[in-house]
């Protein structure tokens, strides 16, 4: 966390600072990941916990490039019309996390939205390495073109987006899509994306970040797991990371929400500065004193604000 005269602790807000305590600590070795995905699926919330009667829930399995992908959708109850799709990859670092477990924010964003949400169980890392949880997504992108008159959902209004890790992903998933020149994407919602490998090094350039939740050695331990290889190395799987990309033109329009103290603060402002240089519309929010991680702190007034702000970016994206 860091000693009394390095830390950043001063520079939380303060309706943030109680946050701090809730999020588990992840050591960087497999055994210790194994434990921490264990405990993330204890702690998950049932069901009854987070149900709306105006949102329906359902699960099933699709086919993937390498067995079954699982998925979450949820959709409004009282639908009347095909509707737009909000494609959910969760957050984890790559290594842990489950569609599952943002149920409880996915339906909250299903209501006020007005969307259909499908949040897929990508592989995850160092079990699958990059692109592996890349191309589940894009499966699942695949499956709802291809079934978008038996889902009840607008092929034309298909936006992907998501959380840290999934934030990444989603990234990446334009820029394979565009490529692919199949699915086309109407918008990305990056909420404090993993974009960067390299975020670790030239820390004496970079503002005070990566202090709490998220760290630099969390970062290239996640990293490391999901490319089968050191970070900063010049050869790595195309499309696993996503700031490496050098052509970023012709991608969606994209909005990015990061905190002023997140890790990923840099990589996010680099990403939008380059999307705005390959004329790409981009609007970027960096919200003060928010470390990683702090729009699940929910009686905050910012983490309020930067979920209503997500909400109304997909709104727009929608045509609402």
């Amino acid at each position: 966390m860091g000693d009394a005269t390095t830390s950043t602790r001063y520079l939380v807000d303060p309706e943030l600072l109680s946050g701090l305590e809730l999020f588990p600590i992840f050591n960087e070795n497999f055994a210790a990941l194994k434990e921490f995905r264990a405990l993330l699926e204890e702690s998950a919330f049932p069901e009854s916990a987070y149900a709306q009667e105006d949102v329906l829930i359902e699960r099933q399995d699709i086919k993937g490039p390498d067995g079954r992908v699982g998925i979450v959708i949820l959709r409004p109850k009282e639908q009347t019309n095909p509707l737009p799709v909000y494609l959910y990859l969760h957050p984890g670092g790559l290594i842990f996390g489950t569609a599952e477990q943002s149920n409880p924010s996915n339906v909250v964003t299903v209501s006020a939205v007005g969307c259909v949400i499908v949040s897929v169980d990508y592989r995850l890392a160092p079990e699958a390495r990059g692109p592996g949880a890349l191309m589940d997504c894009y499966a699942v992108l695949q499956w709802l073109y291809e079934n978008a008159s038996d889902l009840w959902i607008n092929p034309e209004k298909i936006a992907v987006g998501g959380e840290s890790a999934g934030g990444g992903l989603a990234a990446a998933l334009t820029q394979y899509a565009r490529d692919q020149g199949k699915y086309p994407i109407c918008f990305q919602l990056l909420l404090a994306p993993m974009l960067d490998d390299r975020s670790f090094i030239d820390r004496h350039l970079q503002p005070p970040t990566g202090e709490f939740i998220w760290t630099r050695s969390s970062n290239r331990y996640a990293w490391s797991c999901y490319l089968g290889q050191e970070t900063c190395e010049t050869d790595i799987p195309a499309y696993t990371v996503p700031a490496r990309m050098t052509n970023l033109s012709n991608l969606p329009k994209a909005y990015i929400q990061v905190g002023a103290l997140d890790l990923f603060l840099t990589e996010c402002v680099d990403y939008a500065t380059r999307l705005l240089a390959a004329k790409c519309a981009v609007e970027l929010h960096i919200f003060p004193g928010a470390y990683h991680g702090f729009q699940r702190v929910k009686q905050a007034r910012v983490s309020a604000r930067a979920m209503d702000e997500a909400h109304l970016a997909l709104k727009i994206a929608f045509g609402d």
